[in-house]
């Protein structure tokens, strides 16, 4: 087996198609970091800008007082740019980047509300699950161009051999079949990750060097899983070209199957899957959420509407306007939550259909390992869930903190009228979770390696009915 494999990587070491390949692999990745280099420093000014302005406006209403905090909120949340973004931009653009939350509602020019949680949209344009060819990322230099070198490093594997007659020498020296084949399939992976090796290292070196670009032990850990990926879906492709090139006698009709194989597989289905999926429609609508949320909030109003207009100052109609806030908020959040759901269902829907798609489950689980993508922006909301919550225990316990306050939370009148250190106040951080990217990939990198397994398997079947 190990000499086949030699034999296999020392032709392919010395072919036109490997030095092709290396210069076409080192331009990409070349580009894909220069693009990044000039990218990625914009986006984290405008974070750092952005999360400032929003710092500031949270200091200034701590500095007012307690009530204002809870009125007003912690302002507008953003998302943290990831660093690995240059390995797959998954569709950034169409997510949102910030939650702003709901604006406090006016009931009058005296009663305003407090705050409440308001959540993006999260749909995502399905009509583009795969590669985004106008960006050159890792996601599209593996996809498209990985998995087509990888068929042209295996399209001529057997049936090449069959043409010039060494197969049957080979096999006439009780070489085992499978040994033959795996000995192929290892001297292709090889010839083919050499090249997308080193391109890679290169791009890495170029980001690593840079002062604008910080890859700390987790991004690492994040892109070694990456590369790993990367290598599994070029291994499918591999499988499929000794496949096809054990069924066929000649190595031009096994080239131009495999070519019609590769656009079906990597541009055809794709789109088209897309296109099925995004005829799926919501169960809620945005309408349907603000028609039920009005009719709810109006009854609620009417209960609690004598007590709201009073101009009583007594616990009883502070505490009746309190839990008419309270009850407004929660039952608004609830209806955002759940028609986010809804959306949320809408979509991994559609993804589960392009999970069929090879080149789409190598951009999700990209995605996923990036830090970008719907995955991604899900994290985001739940980030934001759990620091409102925080955001609420913070000023209940500073409010019971003072013995002199009323403890009723919403009301100006029934809150302390002490400070709030501006640093007291917490901070909203954006983190990613490796553990929970991978325990929500897993099955998808277990299902691209029984692919590979099946067509290995295949190939191996239609290797043995080969006559010679």
């Amino acid at each position: 087996m190990w000499h086949i494999t030699k034999r296999e990587l020392y032709d392919n070491l010395n072919s036109l198609r490997f030095a092709l390949t290396t210069l076409l692999l080192l331009a990409l990745m070349l580009t894909n970091a220069i693009g990044h280099l000039h990218e990625h420093p914009k986006r984290i000014r405008t974070y750092n800008a952005a999360v400032a302005e929003s710092l500031d406006l949270l200091s200034s209403h701590a500095d007012d007082s307690l009530y204002k905090l809870t009125q007003q909120g912690p302002g507008k949340l953003y998302k943290k740019p990831s660093p690995l973004h240059f390995c797959a931009e998954g569709g950034e653009r169409l997510l949102p980047n910030i939650i702003e939350g709901g604006n406090p509602y006016v009931y009058s020019t005296n009663i305003i509300g407090v705050w409440q949680l308001s959540y993006p949209d999260a749909s995502i344009n399905r009509k583009r699950v795969g590669p985004d060819v106008t960006k050159v990322d890792w996601a599209f230099i593996i996809a498209y161009v990985l998995s087509l070198i990888a068929l042209l490093f295996t399209f001529d594997s057997i049936s090449g051999e069959r043409e010039h007659g060494t197969l049957r020498l080979m096999l006439s020296n009780a070489v085992p079949r499978h040994t033959v084949l795996i000995g192929k399939f290892l001297g292709a992976l090889i010839s083919v990750s050499i090249p997308f090796t080193l391109a890679a290292l290169m791009n890495l070196l170029i980001m690593s060097t840079s002062s604008v670009v910080h890859l700390n032990t987790e991004a690492w850990g994040r892109l070694g899983i990456i590369f790993f990926i990367a290598l599994l879906y070029t291994c499918f492709f591999l499988a499929f070209g000794l496949l096809v090139s054990a069924r066929v006698q000649r190595s031009a009709v096994s080239l131009v199957i495999l070519l019609l194989i590769w656009v079906t597989f990597v541009v055809f289905m794709p789109s088209t899957l897309a296109s099925i999926a995004s005829e799926f429609s919501p169960s809620m609508s945005a309408e349907e959420e603000w028609m039920r949320y009005y009719q709810r909030h109006n009854e609620l109003r009417d209960k609690y509407s004598y007590y709201l207009y009073s101009d009583e100052v007594d616990k009883k109609t502070l505490t009746a306007k309190s839990e008419f806030y309270t009850k407004d908020v929660e039952m608004r959040e609830n209806l955002n939550r759940e028609f986010l759901t809804s959306k949320i269902a809408q979509v991994q829907q559609a993804r589960s259909i392009t999970h069929t798609s090879p080149a789409t489950l190598l951009q999700y689980l990209l995605e996923s390992f990036a830090g970008t993508g719907f995955e991604r922006h899900l994290q985001f909301v739940d980030n934001v869930e759990r620091y409102a919550q925080q955001y609420r225990e913070f000023v209940a316990d500073i409010d019971r903190s003072d013995s002199e306050s009323l403890h009723i939370i919403g009301v100006r009148e029934g809150m302390t009228k002490k400070k709030v250190s501006p640093t007291a106040v917490p901070r909203f951080e954006d983190t990613l979770s490796l553990g929970k990217d991978f325990n929500d990939s897993a099955m998808e990198i277990l299902l691209l390696t029984m692919f590979v397994v099946l067509l290995l398997s295949g190939a191996y079947l239609a290797f043995v009915r080969v006559e010679i």
